[in-house]
């Protein structure tokens, strides 16, 4: 994870403690969530949006490396199946 990346995460948790409404919702145990991919609420003081791959947990991820990094993770995702890949709000949408 770059540097940039880390500090933008870190203020942001420290200025901001994520709740559950920031994550989009009760979404915090991961073995209770089917998704593949859960993408967290848009927030629009960040260029990021945070990221969470079962399995792995959250991750700050810009628009450009989202798909790279879900598939990586996950070479047969389906990004269309909502089933797969959750959007707490604005899908497909990025902060600039």
């Amino acid at each position: 994870m770059s540097q940039e990346l880390t500090q933008e995460l870190t203020e942001y948790v420290s200025g901001e403690q994520m709740n559950e409404q920031d994550m989009g919702g009760d979404h915090l145990d991961q073995s209770s969530e089917p998704h593949l991919v859960e993408v967290a609420a848009y927030q629009t003081d960040s260029r990021y949006r945070l990221v969470r791959l079962k399995g792995i947990g959250w991750e700050p991820m810009g628009e450009n490396e989202f798909r790279l990094r879900v598939r990586q993770v996950f070479p047969e995702i389906d990004f269309d199946d909502p089933e797969q890949v959750h959007w707490a709000d604005r899908p497909g949408e990025w902060p600039r």
